[in-house]
């Protein structure tokens, strides 16, 4: 695996490779990360597989962890290259920002304002701009991301139709632990016994989509009810809803393909998760 530090010699290796699938990271990787690598090597006519390493400033808060966000380097390197990456791009910010980011790609506020939008403002226009820029530099034919980012995909997705960016956007499965907790960096904020806790939202969720899955359409009672149980247990509850998959505006019809979302927190750690429907 080669590792680059600058745009100039990482778009000399592009050139001379082929096809290539991009998984963007911000490191501190786990095995859902690695998953991304392996769909990557393994997807239709691909000749090379490109990851980024790189904590976006700009789509981090005020109040939120950029600082305190870890930066596992070595691990993250020794990770990438058993899982067959070809290229790591891992530019310091000077490279990526040499002077103020002027320029941001802006989401539909309306889209940007919901949900984890709400949460964190500003947060879409700051992962829309990186991945743009990021997109630019490696010309990637295919971009992997987590469906665990759900909201964040969608973004991307339409920034790319929108753009008419030649980036085809593949979203891959969330991979869980053994005890359902979907695999996250900030994971490793929460004490032994959060952790033994934290699956809880993962059952509260999938307790939702059996309710809809077996004909219940008032989505408030079953919303309501998991709701109720996780603040029992201690959960600061951002949002738990149901949803359409495809803009994740609230469901007007039957048979609509949805999806059950969530954000909380759980001591220091806040915790995103969803299951489709």
């Amino acid at each position: 695996m080669l590792i680059h530090k600058s745009i100039a010699t990482l778009r000399a290796a592009r050139a001379q490779a082929g096809r290539v699938a991009f998984v963007p990271t911000m490191g501190n990787l786990h095995d859902g990360h690695l998953a991304l690598m392996r769909a990557a090597r393994k997807h239709p006519n691909i000749n090379t597989v490109i990851a980024s390493i790189f904590v976006n400033r700009l789509q981090f808060g005020q109040s939120e962890d950029f600082d305190k966000y870890p930066r596992t380097f070595e691990a993250d390197r020794e990770k990438l290259s058993a899982a067959g990456v070809h290229h790591l791009f891992i530019p310091p910010e000077t490279e990526m920002y040499p002077q103020p980011q002027h320029y941001h790609v802006t989401p539909d506020p309306e889209f940007a304002s919901i949900l984890e939008g709400a949460s964190r403002p500003g947060h879409f226009r700051g992962v829309a701009t990186v991945v743009l820029k990021l997109f630019n530099i490696v010309q990637p034919n295919v971009a992997l991301f987590g469906k665990k980012d759900y909201q964040q995909l969608i973004v991307l997705k339409n920034m790319v139709r929108e753009l008419a960016l030649p980036v085809e956007i593949v979203g891959q499965d969330i991979v869980r632990a053994a005890d359902g907790l979907a695999l996250s960096s900030r994971n490793g904020y929460l004490s032994a016994s959060e952790r033994a806790e934290a699956p809880r939202l993962y059952r509260q969720l999938t307790a939702v989509a059996e309710a809809v899955r077996h004909g219940e359409r008032d989505f408030t009672r079953p919303c309501s009810a998991a709701l109720a149980e996780l603040e029992r247990y201690g959960w600061k509850v951002d949002y738990l809803v149901v949803r359409r998959r495809d803009d994740l505006k609230a469901p007007r019809e039957l048979g609509e393909s949805l999806v059950v979302l969530a954000a909380a927190r759980l001591g220091t750690a806040r915790l995103i998760d969803n299951v489709e429907i």
